[in-house]
């Protein structure tokens, strides 16, 4: 795992293109989460590895379903269903970017959360990034890649081992950079956004890699999800 003990790494994006940067200004707000400073798309991924290559990856994109995830790992929105609008840029470059940085095991497929998010905070008024808290998202692992900040303060990276008094590492990401990190080693938070000035946003991206057998995607994961009860 390219990752290494420490269960998490900090990694450089290229520069986000015009397009990509352009398509936050077109996210509807997020009704369940960020009390109205949140705005989101979301779409689903079957990745593959490409057949007599060490590298390439081909990518299907899973018909839109609900966005759900337990209690287990979500005290503020889990075990509802999350309606979204899919995300209409192509973050596959992006995503291939975290694949290579996590050396994903090219022996199997894997199922693709991704998370377009921008949070936008006023002079009156924080946005919080992480309600929930402290936690994990029960998938194998996380990339959480920011690729802008506007006129905001905040948003500090946390990052927890199980059971610790204190965060392992503490950081603000800045534009261009991501953290991979092991969801099942390590737990996360991130502090509000606080306004320089009038108002201000974050723009980034979530992408979760589970393994594909393990079941994310479909009816019976989220009857399982809803019923706050493990998959399998």
């Amino acid at each position: 795992m390219a990752i290494g003990p420490q269960a998490f790494s900090i990694i450089d994006l290229p520069p986000a293109t015009p397009e990509i940067l352009d398509s936050y200004d077109n996210l509807p707000v997020d009704p369940f989460m960020g009390n109205g400073t949140r705005y989101k798309r979301f779409s689903q991924y079957k990745l593959s590895p490409e057949p007599g290559s060490d590298q390439g990856w081909i990518y299907e994109k899973l018909p839109q379903r609900d966005y759900i995830i337990s209690e287990r790992y979500n005290n503020v929105a889990g075990g509802i269903r999350r309606p979204y609008e899919p995300i209409e840029v192509d973050f596959t470059p992006l995503i291939t970017i975290g694949a290579d940085g996590l050396d994903l095991d090219r022996s199997h497929d894997w199922q693709i959360n991704v998370h377009q998010n921008r949070s936008r905070a006023e002079s009156e008024r924080d946005a919080p990034i992480t309600p929930e808290g402290v936690h994990s998202d029960g998938h194998e692992y996380i990339m959480i890649a920011v690729l802008r900040r506007n006129n905001v303060a905040g948003a500090e990276t946390r990052l927890w081992l199980p059971d610790a008094d204190a965060p392992t590492w503490t950081g603000t990401l800045a534009a261009g950079q991501a953290v991979l990190l092991d969801d099942k080693a390590i737990k996360h938070e991130a502090t509000d956004i606080t306004s320089d000035g009038d108002s201000g946003h974050r723009d980034i991206v979530i992408v979760a890699y589970s393994t594909w057998d393990k079941g994310w995607y479909g009816e019976q994961y989220e009857a399982a999800a809803l019923a706050n009860r493990p998959l399998n």
